[in-house]
């Protein structure tokens, strides 16, 4: 599918209203091939760009020039496919589908310079080296209006293509686009590839950029937000009853704005559900991984060229299936495993029409999956008699079982792994380099502090009360409110209920972007003495391989430790809908 020619535009009866159909992804995380899974009758093929491609064009179909395909960031980092190319095929793969814009996420700063280092650790090494090189290659803007340079206010990166919008023509209608990132960038990336920047406020930054689009022409402005909340009903688009307004960026943001600073909204970074009406905008978030997207369809009044509200339509979290079951139309496996017996793949449908893989999507990436299939494919010689599972705010059998390998690899007295560094579940079955490679996507080097018992007691009460989901730890009892809040550490021991002590030293590994400040822990990092302090720069060995070397080494089993290594202390208090422990989060 390459990128798409103008169509005929289908003439509009007079005074009839013009259709512009706003479709959106967001956090694909690199997984721009498609996935699949067998059951007793057939296998269920879902995700993909590929598989993607068809809906795209079904839409363009059926609304010649009227579509705006937009990304919400987060396009990298997660698959081999795309970690060993820094990005290069996905870039690819959308360059094929003709999309018209995308945020820059906080992963989009992972890779840091081009090659195998990750982190900018010296003074002839570009921190933005990788990003770079996929703006270059890009036939489309990856947008960002609220990033500047850190030391010099006002100025704007000089490797930004732009001041972070566009604006492109649908049905004679312009159509304004920007733009924004996560200010939590800094704790959600590797510090020190964007300690020369800064993230300004998303409020201001829209307001402003929608104000410059208004200024040029722009009859339509819509937001592309790499920030984004979380709903659990998006049935109707008018309540918000079910949504966390307290603690998304994205409501945050919208309170902000006066109504009508915005048509339309396209959010990210939370890898949750929006599909509502939040300050009479439409805003729309799907899940992650390359497996969903949603449409905003707007109505505008020809003669005005404004949205006729009452007509517009929100879809979010639209499953991408090449087959589905033929009675329940998903492709979702963990939807369909509990009727495995009786799902029955048949070829998926879009709007009545079949879907089918773009070949010409296909052949783009080819050349990018012939050269890690082998390497996907590896063998490493051990077996998981049971898959390990992960959760991101509780304890998981996974995040222990990584946590007491890095303990014990690191001979270190306590390990310290945060729940957003681990990508996948570790599937049953023969382990392969491509399976331990979606676990642990990320090149974080293997880092060790040397604390006091009173140095680890605020590193841990700053760990639990960062809002990144319950740390993994191995070493440690901990005690955790339920509620997510800043003091939510109710106390730790070391194992066996053994009490610890203030002026003892113990040492501690991590993953270096913890140990560099990652996930809300620079403020306590900043009091501890560097000396404390071992970055493993110069190791040039990654977490991920050197884990499983050691397994190799030890002949692994992977049974699952034993659980209670941390407990939920429920005081009675009240927590609010925002600070609420939900186990069933995903990962951003």
């Amino acid at each position: 599918m390459p990128v798409p020619p103008k169509l005929p535009a289908t003439p509009a009866e007079p005074n009839q209203p013009l259709r512009v159909t706003i479709v959106g992804t967001n956090d694909v995380h690199g997984w721009v091939m498609g996935m699949k899974e067998r059951f007793p009758r057939g296998e269920i093929r879902y995700g993909g760009v590929a598989t993607f491609a068809s809906y795209v064009q079904v839409l363009r179909q059926d609304n010649p020039n009227g579509v705006v395909l937009v990304d919400a960031g987060d396009l990298f980092q997660g698959t081999l496919v795309s970690n060993l190319t820094e990005g290069s095929v996905v870039i690819e793969a959308f360059n094929q589908l003709g999309y018209d814009a995308a945020a820059i996420g906080n992963h989009e700063f992972d890779y840091g310079p081009v090659g195998p280092i990750s982190a900018a650790t010296q003074a002839t090494m570009d921190p933005f080296g990788a990003l770079k090189a996929r703006i270059a290659e890009a036939k489309f803007p990856l947008l960002s209006t609220n990033i500047y340079e850190a030391n010099n206010d006002g100025y704007r990166p000089s490797w930004l293509p732009s001041d972070g919008t566009i604006i492109v023509e649908r049905h004679g209608l312009k159509v304004g686009i920007f733009g924004l990132t996560t200010p939590q960038t800094p704790t959600v990336t590797l510090p020190i590839n964007v300690q020369t920047i800064k993230f300004r406020p998303l409020g201001s930054e829209a307001l402003a950029a929608a104000t410059r689009l208004r200024a040029k022409g722009a009859d339509l402005v819509v937001a592309v937000v790499h920030a984004g909340g979380r709903c659990g009903d998006c049935s109707k688009k008018e309540d918000l009853t079910s949504c966390d307004l307290d603690a998304g960026e994205i409501f945050e943001m919208m309170k902000g704005l006066p109504e009508g600073t915005l048509d339309a909204v396209v959010a990210g970074h939370t890898h949750q559900q929006i599909g509502h009406v939040v300050n009479g905008t439409p805003v729309m978030q799907s899940w992650a991984l390359g497996r969903y997207f949603g449409m905003i369809e707007l109505s505008i009044d020809p003669k005005t060229k404004k949205v006729i509200p009452g007509r517009t339509q929100i879809s979010s979290g639209i499953e991408i299936c090449e087959t589905w079951d033929i009675e329940t139309k998903s492709c979702d496996p963990k939807r369909l495993r509990a009727r495995a017996d009786q799902v029955t793949p048949v070829s998926a449908k879009f709007r009545g029409q079949i879907i089918r893989q773009d070949q010409t999507v296909l052949q783009a990436m080819q050349p990018a999956e012939q050269a890690v299939a082998e390497l996907q494919q590896k063998e490493l010689g051990l077996s998981v008699p049971h898959a390990l599972g992960r959760v991101y705010e509780g304890e998981s059998e996974l995040g222990s079982f990584l946590a007491d390998s890095l303990r014990a690899m690191s001979k270190a007295d306590i390990a310290l792994m945060n729940p957003g560094g681990l990508r996948a579940d570790l599937k049953e079955g023969p382990l392969t380099y491509g399976g331990v490679y979606e676990v642990i996507p990320f090149d974080n080097a293997v880092a060790t502090l040397d604390l006091t018992g009173e140095q680890l007691d605020r590193l841990l009460t700053a760990a639990f009360g960062s809002k990144k989901g319950v740390f993994q730890v191995s070493g440690l009892e901990v005690k955790l409110s339920r509620c997510v809040v800043p003091d939510r550490l109710r106390g730790f021991t070391l194992p066996g209920g053994k009490k610890w002590d203030p002026v003892k030293k113990y040492k501690v590994a991590l993953p270096d972007f913890l140990a560099r400040g990652g996930d809300g822990l620079a403020p306590v990092l900043a009091t501890i003495d560097p000396s404390q302090v071992d970055l493993a720069e110069n190791k040039g060995t990654n977490l991920r391989d050197d884990l499983i070397s050691w397994w190799q080494n030890r002949k692994e089993t992977f049974k699952p430790p034993r659980g209670g290594r941390v407990t939920f202390v429920d005081s009675g208090e009240t927590c609010s809908t925002a600070t609420r422990t939900d186990t069933s989060a995903t990962v951003p």
